[in-house]
Formats: C-alpha cells, structure tokens, sequence
C-alpha cells in the first residue's frame, strides 16, 4: 500500500464535506428567498454560513496536525482521528443549523479530534527533539 492513502482519502472527505457544507448554504439560500451577496435576514441562512465559515476557520488547524501526526506518529491512528473529525464537524452542522445551542457534542467531538493530532504531534516532535540533540 501507498503511503499515507488513508490520510490522504480522510483529507478529500474533509473537504467533500467543507463543499457540502457550502451547498448547504445554496440550498438555504433558495429556500429563504435571499440572494448573494446578502448574508443576513433569515436565521437559517446566517447560521447555515456561519457553519460553513466556521468549517473553514477550523480546516488549517485539523489538516496540517492531521498530516504532521501521519508523517511523525502513524498514518492509521491519523486518519481514525481525522474521521473522528469529520463526524464532529457533521454533527456540528446539523446541531448548530438545527438550534445553536445543540452544536455542542460536535464542537466538542471535533475540537478533542484536533487536540490530540495538535499536541500529541507536537510532543512526539519535541521528543524527537531531545533524543537528537542527546
């Protein structure tokens, strides 16, 4: 097997769901009867943007750590955890579409998903670190 494949395959789901989460926001736009460049007048419209600009805000913060833990830790645990992300970000959607007081558990979900690729990369680097300068 190629290496990195499954990180490179939970990669193009990120971003298969950043463009669904897009033309959700199309899709809103029909139903309400508000055209671009309008972002404001109907809660469902407003909140189905602010998903997807929140998306974007996070996708920098998960796919760098994402790729950094596959290259310095293990391509599998990786992308299990970058799945783990996507699911997050999904349930955040719905919820934060839905009522945004239940985005919560997807927030959550997501956000524990980028802590451990952030900072059990970032440890394994500043082990590498230390063993190389001993």
């Amino acid at each position: 097997m190629q290496p990195h494949i499954p990180v490179a395959i939970v990669t193009l789901l990120a971003l298969m769901l950043y463009l669904w989460m897009g033309i959700q926001v199309g899709r809103a736009r029909s139903r309400c009867g508000i055209s671009a460049p309008t972002m404001t007048g109907d809660p469902i419209l407003e909140r189905t943007i602010r998903v997807h600009y929140n998306t974007l805000e996070w996708l920098p913060i998960f796919l760098v750590p994402l790729w950094l833990f596959a290259l310095y830790w293990n391509d599998l645990a990786a992308a299990g955890l970058g799945l783990v992300w996507i699911v997050g970000r999904f349930l955040y959607a719905r919820g934060y579409v839905a009522d945004p007081s239940k985005r919560e558990l997807g927030f959550l979900i997501q956000a524990l998903a980028c802590g451990v690729l952030l900072f059990g990369v970032l440890g394994r680097m500043a082990y590498m670190l230390v063993v190389a300068v001993a």
